[in-house]
């Protein structure tokens, strides 16, 4: 289970620096067809949407290599057993708000695609298929969340708090245990 959640935070990773290679692509094409007196239509659009999509795509793995802003500056404080509980509190807490982004978001794009909206920009498309990378991010996001939770549950180390001690320890992240 463990490798199948690791390749999954992985394709998250990779699905977001591929929207951040696209908006590159896209911007120098634009630029290039506007040297060459032509227009590149709807360029706006697909940037914002890849732009959008890489944030949420990076969130979970940004999340387990301690990138994300936490708590940790109260709960590093606290005494083991303390931040333990402290700990198991904040990512309960983080679960149930990421579920509910979740839910928030499959919602959205499943009463965009009941009511067939499209997008009001360049490029006419279904709302929902950029809106989908929401959801995919979001999720993505919850499973890690709910995955350290379960991994502090069961007395081990997140790998957000193993990320930081390589951080500290000046190790290099792909190093970290």
């Amino acid at each position: 289970m463990r490798r199948f959640l690791e390749r999954l935070y992985a394709a998250g990773s990779a699905l977001a620096a591929f929207c951040l290679a696209s908006i590159a692509l896209v911007m120098l094409a634009q630029a290039g067809m506007r040297e060459l007196g032509m227009l590149l239509r709807g360029a706006d659009d697909i940037v914002s949407w890849l732009c959008a999509a890489s944030a949420f795509f990076a969130l979970a793995s940004t999340f387990r290599h301690g990138e994300l802003v936490r708590v940790g500056l109260l709960i590093d404080r606290l005494a083991p057993q303390r931040r333990r509980h402290a700990e198991i509190l904040a990512l309960g807490a983080a679960v149930l708000v990421t579920g509910y982004i979740l839910w928030a978001a499959a919602s959205f794009v499943y009463e965009s695609w009941k009511f067939e909206e499209v997008a009001q920009g360049l490029i006419q498309i279904p709302i929902w298929i950029p809106q989908m990378s929401f959801v995919l991010g979001a999720l993505l996001f919850f499973v890690a969340v709910l995955d350290e939770f379960v991994v502090l549950l069961a007395d081990g180390t997140p790998a957000y708090r193993r990320a930081e001690a390589a951080h500290r320890s000046g190790m290099n992240l792909t190093e970290a245990p």
